[in-house]
């Protein structure tokens, strides 16, 4: 199957294609699933770019689909990281915008196969590996799928919306509602289990885990801190977060400091008082973990 640059996605100055090549089950795709021929290109400041290395991990894929790990905030500012550049310009032709990460590369045509992280990961389930579940089991794709939204529209959307200097306090408080209610419907859910599905991690963990991670350290730096103590009475939840941060494929690719450098060179609004009222300590989260791995 032919790389073929699909809509165009927002830059502040350009425009990057979309690729959404995928790896198939067999040859007639043009991108079959073989070990040692892919590789995956992330920054672990973006939300995309740690779902990816969450579940890369998850899956055990560290010889046969090798990673590029990428700084938080891009060495060439409004044209992405510089070590992407040759895929996208053997990929598009002519191609003049951002070098933008997540990319999952084909090291043996040297192009982009895709640049949508979604699919990306779903791919990756694909690939040949001895020993590791799926991270998409038959029978629970509704849930990931119901999940995946949850985390987009109730939680990344809404808190958003609720944090966001330009809408008006009615405005703030029905997205601040639609944040609370979603983190409702997921506390009842966990209340009592591990996991969010059949008692089995899958990517609805690495969905809300990666979620919950962008709502403390990036999205309450815009609420008030009386919204941000209502969400972090959400106890079942944040104890989960806490939970997942102490497992190897989680807590090794957590960097609370390059997410706040890279909120920090991309973000506008202004910083609200939520932002003095962090819910987890990350960092000592990740010092602990460190620990655990070496200890």
């Amino acid at each position: 199957m032919s790389i073929t640059p699909l809509a165009a996605v927002a830059s502040v100055h350009r425009s990057a294609p979309a690729f959404r090549g995928r790896i198939g089950r067999d040859a007639r795709s043009g991108h079959y699933a073989v070990p040692h021929r892919y590789r995956l290109h992330v920054s672990t400041a973006c939300p995309d770019g740690l779902r990816l290395a969450v579940g890369h991990s998850l899956l055990g894929l560290d010889t046969a689909c090798p990673v590029t790990f990428l700084p938080a905030v891009p060495d060439c500012p409004g044209d992405g990281h510089s070590a992407l550049r040759p895929l996208y310009e053997a990929s598009a032709h002519h191609y003049t915008g951002p070098a933008l990460a997540p990319v999952l590369s084909d090291d043996w045509s040297g192009r982009v196969v895709s640049t949508h992280a979604p699919d990306i990961l779903r791919d990756l389930d694909r690939l040949p590996r001895a020993g590791r579940g799926s991270l998409y089991p038959c029978g629970l794709e509704s849930v990931i799928e119901a999940v995946e939204r949850m985390c987009a529209e109730g939680i990344e959307e809404a808190a958003q919306r609720a944090g966001q200097a330009g809408a008006g306090p009615a405005e703030r408080a029905a997205a601040l509602d639609v944040l609370l209610d979603t983190l409702g419907r997921l506390e009842n859910r966990l209340t009592g289990e591990e996991y969010l599905a059949d008692d089995r991690l899958t990517a609805a963990d690495v969905e809300l885990w990666v979620a919950l991670v962008q709502l403390d350290l990036v999205h309450g730096c815009h609420l008030d801190a009386s919204a941000v103590h209502r969400i972090a009475g959400h106890r079942a939840l944040w104890t989960y977060a806490r939970r997942l941060s102490a497992h190897p494929a989680f807590g090794r690719h957590l960097d609370p400091d390059g997410i706040s450098r890279r909120h920090q060179d991309r973000c506008q609004g202004l910083e609200a008082a939520g932002a003095a009222v962090p819910i987890l300590d990350w960092a000592g989260l990740l010092a602990e973990a460190e620990r655990g791995y070496h200890g």
